[in-house]
């Protein structure tokens, strides 16, 4: 049984280049490892752009641990030519460095309220603490400081206690 496997003809699928291109594929074709006869499009969209012997002559001059990732590279870079024929993947790097600036805007803001809601409320906790202590020492006379009398602000019961802490 084994040796009628060994004899057996292999049969050969034409991988996506050598199908596009009506040509045979053979054992030695070099683009058969990295376009599947199931991506066609991958093939189509890169030999759009680079063309076959540009392909080729990629794959040939990179290492070939790092092939797979060039040829993935390419395929990128096809597809988003594509999406954008002026400015390609250049222009989706451009879009994402621009959100990542803005995003970090955001949260430099956001640290900013929380540092101011975190002081605000440790002035508020200094002062209540001050409060309970005037109250302890009758005896002892202290002068209000205007700028601490201006941070505390008493609430009636009808009102929101926590009017002076907004959602971020």
């Amino acid at each position: 049984m084994e040796q009628k496997t060994r004899d057996m003809p292999r049969i050969v699928y034409p991988c996506a280049a050598c199908k596009i291109q009506r040509r045979k594929c053979g054992d030695k074709c070099a683009l058969a490892p990295y376009f599947p006869p199931s991506d066609l499009h991958k093939f189509i969209v890169v030999h759009k752009l680079f063309g076959t012997s540009n392909i080729v002559k990629t794959l040939q001059e990179i290492p070939a641990e790092k092939r797979a990732d060039a040829v993935n590279s390419m395929a990128y870079e096809a597809s988003e030519r594509v999406r954008d024929p002026v400015y390609g993947c250049t222009g989706k790097i451009c879009r994402l460095h621009k959100q990542v600036l803005h995003l970090q805007s955001q949260l430099a803001i956001a640290q900013a309220e929380l540092l101011n809601t975190h002081a605000n409320l440790m002035s508020l906790l200094t002062g209540i603490c001050n409060a309970g202590e005037e109250s302890s020492t009758s005896d002892v006379v202290q002068q209000s400081d205007p700028i601490e009398d201006d941070l505390i602000v008493w609430q009636d019961d009808d009102e929101d206690p926590f009017g002076l802490w907004e959602p971020l």
